[in-house]
């Protein structure tokens, strides 16, 4: 019965050891170079491109309640639930502001886009 045991325990080592092996080899296959950005660039491009990345990825979050949210008003008008459809209001309310949110930001902060 002991043996059972070790074999069966061996052979779970054995298939975490080859999946282990298999993700290193399948992570040095797919590296990507890294350059580094030229001599005379800016190092404030970096930090402008990783926040408009961000605030793309906010917008896209946005964009989904919202749609989200139209789908929500269009259900509860056609089985006549009110929750559901202040629930829908809302989610449509929460998608614009998550959508303009640079916008909102701009405006508070003054700053000229």
């Amino acid at each position: 019965m002991n043996h059972l045991k070790n074999n069966k325990l061996q052979r779970r080592a054995k298939c975490l050891y080859a999946l282990c092996v298999c993700l290193a080899l399948t992570a040095a296959m797919f590296v990507m170079p890294a350059f580094a950005a030229p001599a005379g660039g800016d190092p404030l491009d970096v930090v402008n491109n990783l926040s408009e990345f961000i605030f793309s990825l906010i917008r896209a979050v946005g964009l989904i309640l919202l749609g989200y949210g139209i789908l929500q008003v269009g259900l509860s008008l056609q089985s006549h639930d009110p929750s559901q459809r202040s629930n829908g209001m809302l989610t449509i309310a929460g998608g614009i502001v998550i959508t303009f949110t640079r916008e909102i930001l701009n405006l508070i902060t003054g700053t000229g886009a």
